[in-house]
């Protein structure tokens, strides 16, 4: 099997064109392995799709399916064009979270940067009490589940402690992806991420936008501005319009490719 090895602000991915296979949880976990697999935080396979130019099916490092994912469309939108597959600077992905347009920047040819219309938010929970002091958060669905935490220093908290227990909370029966945001100014946020089914990640688009949404209702961010969320491996712009739709504009990056035994 081939693959591409890219990257959104240090989210990894394994990106493969053909259909998912049978076995693809427990595949897509070996290949994630950091030690003893590539390495990835989720593996995308890029199939064709009656209702875009292609579909996306993402599986997290646990092998779990997600509906959606941020940094990986970005990576798709360029695998896509770089390769020849669609070559359009305009393109649909189908997701299991809907059909996505992306609107591609052009760097010499290749893909530098990716525009995603990620559909409307809907902030499912304005108040959501933790317990064990974790606080208060902000429940938000951006096709997949997100809860938001606002904090007045984002780099103390130790989500390798909050992440896991409020991913398995009760109260989201299949996990949700967590954010502990603190807000810098109106137009930028500083973001950490715990994701379900990965841990501790680099970026998340994602949860990015939830970040943002959850912001604007909270009157801490500007309806119809951009605003920066800046995360550990760089930064996202992200815009909430008076719909709550919301775009997401960041870079996508091509590491290496390869092949692999099956």
């Amino acid at each position: 099997m081939r693959f591409t090895k890219m990257h959104g602000l240090g989210n990894d991915f394994l990106l493969v064109y053909g259909q998912v296979p049978e076995n693809a949880e427990s595949l897509c976990a070996a290949l994630c392995d950091r030690r003893f697999g590539v390495g990835a935080d989720g593996v995308i396979f890029l199939c064709a799709s009656s209702a875009a130019d292609c579909e996306m099916r993402i599986f997290n490092a646990d092998g779990s399916e997600a509906k959606m994912c941020g940094n990986g469309i970005r990576c798709a939108g360029k695998f896509l064009y770089d390769n020849g597959h669609v070559r359009k600077e305009q393109m649909t992905v189908e997701t299991r979270s809907g059909v996505k347009k992306l609107t591609l920047r052009i760097e010499n040819g290749t893909v530098g940067s990716v525009v995603v219309d990620m559909g409307r938010a809907v902030m499912t929970q304005e108040s959501v009490t933790l317990s064990d002091g974790m606080g208060v958060g902000t429940a938000v669905s951006v096709g997949n589940p997100h809860l938001v935490l606002f904090t007045e220093d984002a780099d103390a908290v130790p989500v390798s402690v909050f992440g896991p227990r409020i991913e398995r909370d009760e109260r989201f029966p299949g996990g949700v992806n967590v954010e502990f945001v603190q807000v810098l100014s109106p137009q930028k946020l500083r973001m950490r991420v715990w994701e379900r089914g990965c841990g501790i990640t680099m970026a998340c688009g994602t949860g990015a936008c939830a970040s943002v949404i959850a912001a604007v209702k909270h009157g801490l961010c500007p309806v119809g501005e951009p605003v920066e969320v800046k995360l550990v491996g760089g930064s996202l712009l992200i815009t909430v319009d008076e719909t709550d739709n919301v775009t997401m504009e960041g870079p996508a990056v091509t590491v290496f490719s390869g092949e692999v035994a099956l």
